[in-house]
């Protein structure tokens, strides 16, 4: 792919993916595998889309206090020890089982997230506006929605810190960062509103994504002209897809979510 076009590309999405707190390399690989790069090139490419896109939707989300730092915190380690157990065996993994798994991971997260109707952390008239971010000492917190301050708590942490173990595991074999895993694993298991899930996610997959990096470039698997494009594309639309995920209520951000994660399994089964 030519340098602009990378750069756009990268820039869309890293901005559709700090939206639903994705990533948005399970955009850009299957696109880079469509038009020609190879598997094991674009996997690269993906973790650095995600790492300089946590850079840059973070630092927005950590304005708007919706990242909760120390859930964020809890469900990384068994994520990242994942990640580098992908990574180490990325080679000996058959690609078009791992592109099918993939889509059928996405489908079902697009089920769970797009079935749910209602808001699960409705907002409370003893929370006010002062009581928005984490609450220190514990994996709950409050957020601000249309109509109010909605308190929240972490549930089925076990079962959450399993699936995000799985999520990094999937973010090293592929690349594509584990986002598309962690956010509905936070929103739809550990009941953490989806707009605090999202952002979240975006604030903690760089985190993973690096560990993958690490391991890629010791195995000099990582080119730096196309890097260097992809990061470009990437921060920009990282600060846009943040800004623009501010102005959205929760269910349309869940919504969001449930259809990328649906052309993104469609894109998956067409490029396998």
């Amino acid at each position: 792919m030519a340098t602009p076009l990378l750069v756009l590309a990268a820039a869309v999405t890293a901005a559709i993916g700090t939206i639903g707190g994705l990533g948005g390399a399970l955009l850009l690989v299957p696109l880079l595998v469509a038009t020609g790069t190879s598997a094991a090139d674009a996997a690269p490419l993906g973790l650095v889309l995600v790492a300089a896109g946590s850079l840059a939707g973070g630092s927005r989300h950590l304005e708007d206090r919706s990242v909760n730092h120390r859930l964020g915190v809890t469900t990384e380690i068994p994520a990242t020890a994942g990640v580098a157990v992908g990574a180490l065996v990325s080679g000996a993994v058959n690609e078009t089982a791992l592109v099918y798994a993939l889509a059928v991971v996405a489908l079902g997260a697009a089920a769970a997230g797009g079935s749910r109707k209602g808001i699960r952390n409705a907002p409370h008239p003893a929370y006010g506006i002062e009581h928005v971010g984490e609450r220190v000492g514990s994996l709950g917190g409050a957020v601000a929605r249309f109509g109010g301050v909605a308190p929240y708590r972490v549930k089925r942490l076990p079962l959450g810190l399993c699936a995000m173990s799985v999520a990094g595991l999937v973010s090293g074999l592929s690349g594509v960062g584990g986002g598309f895993i962690k956010t509905p694993v936070m929103s739809e298991i550990m009941h953490v509103p989806v707009k605090v899930a999202a952002a979240t996610s975006t604030f903690t997959v760089g985190i993973t994504a690096a560990v993958g990096l690490l391991i890629f470039a010791a195995q000099g698997r990582i080119e730096v002209h196309p890097a260097a494009a992809v990061i470009i594309g990437s921060v920009a639309g990282g600060l846009a897809g943040a800004r623009l995920q501010k102005r959205l209520r929760g269910p349309v951000v869940r919504r969001v979510i449930s259809v990328i994660l649906v052309g993104i399994a469609v894109l998956l089964v067409a490029t396998a």
